[in-house]
């Protein structure tokens, strides 16, 4: 997975170029959550945001994803893709804390090191924005 990621300003929102895994990887950990079945409230305080505005939010990721593509995401909706990328692994703890990697694996198709510096990247893409 590619690890940099820039974000640009556009008025109050952020043009983000996204390559296809890391396009997937966001997709994978909203779609994850959306799922879950947490009801409105548990997905407002995993993602930041209620079903409406996550179900836009996966929709525009949709895939295929075969090359890099331009996403303009409000400031929102980047938390709603940080908070996903870190919460999704949490949901992969088992007894006293230990993390599951492989079922995350199968599950999202990605590592949980994939989605760590995919949110790292998004913090430091918009500080320099």
């Amino acid at each position: 997975m590619r690890t940099q990621l820039k974000l640009t300003r556009d008025g109050d929102a952020f043009i983000a170029r996204l390559a296809p895994s890391q396009a997937s990887a966001m997709y994978e950990a909203l779609s994850y959550l959306r799922e879950r079945g947490s009801g409105d409230a548990g997905l407002a305080l995993l993602v930041g945001a209620g079903r409406e505005a996550v179900d836009a939010l996966l929709e525009r990721l949709a895939g295929p994803h075969r090359e890099s593509r331009d996403y303009r995401l409000a400031a929102e909706e980047l938390h709603m893709v940080y908070s996903a990328l870190t919460a999704a692994p949490t949901m992969f703890l088992v007894r006293d804390g230990v993390f599951a990697e492989e079922p995350f694996h199968i599950r999202l198709g990605f590592y949980r090191e994939n989605f760590d510096v995919l949110a790292h990247a998004l913090v430091q893409a918009a500080a320099e924005a």
